[in-house]
């Protein structure tokens, strides 16, 4: 009689703490907190910029042409380039396929890049599209931050893309670094102008027709 109160003792105690975990709201994953984010943007920035700068130690001689590519990661011969090709390598080199991310892009939104083309044009072309300054233009605004053309250097930041009317609708693109100029005290530019990847004081150089952030996919 006592083993057998005992074992009753011990079955109510387990139904009851399974019935309590039945009434007991289901656990849910935490999202990921504003600052968790922020530390992640800061730390892509960071490799983003330090690949830019790194741009600068190559030799590219300016070649516009059109090139057929492998997609996706496909990119033209390592020593030419222009200036959209230093965002694109900027970015590959820390695991963003631009030429994939912006080719789905108008793949799904064409009639959204057409008003910005200068090039006629009846479907994407996943050869070209990314290395076009106004398909940069739209995508960073479509799927980045799209930031105020300010006259403040204080305004943009290590990471930011930046693009200019060269003069006659002639487009041209760059990325913020962190390094200073001496003379200025403003952030200097990683950009292509014929010359190769640069290191230059030039943000004001030109009118500015663009300022975007882009993070990447994942962020």
């Amino acid at each position: 009689m006592f083993r057998r109160g005992r074992y009753l003792v011990r079955l109510a105690v387990v139904v009851l703490a399974a019935v309590v975990a039945s009434l007991a709201p289901a656990r849910q994953a935490s999202p990921p907190s504003n600052a968790s984010s922020e530390a992640r943007r800061r730390e892509f920035t960071q490799r983003l910029v330090a690949a830019a700068i790194e741009r600068t130690h190559h030799v590219v001689r300016y070649e516009p042409a059109y090139v057929r590519i492998p997609y996706p990661g496909g990119d033209v011969p390592a020593d030419t380039g222009v200036c959209t090709d230093e965002i694109i390598r900027s970015y590959r080199s820390v695991g963003v396929d631009l030429q994939k991310e912006v080719h789905e892009d108008m793949a799904q939104n064409f009639d959204l890049y057409l008003r910005k083309w200068r090039w006629l044009a009846s479907h994407p072309d996943a050869n070209i599209d990314h290395r076009r300054v106004p398909n940069l233009m739209v995508f960073f605004a479509r799927k980045g931050e799209s930031l105020p053309l300010s006259a403040r250097a204080e305004d943009y930041a290590p990471g930011d893309v930046v693009t200019w009317d060269l003069g006659g609708g002639v487009p041209h693109v760059g990325i913020v670094v962190d390094q200073k100029s001496a003379s200025s005290g403003r952030f200097m530019i990683v950009h292509n102008i014929g010359q190769g990847p640069r290191m230059e004081d030039v943000l004001f150089n030109w009118k500015i027709t663009g300022h975007y952030r882009y993070f990447g996919p994942a962020l």
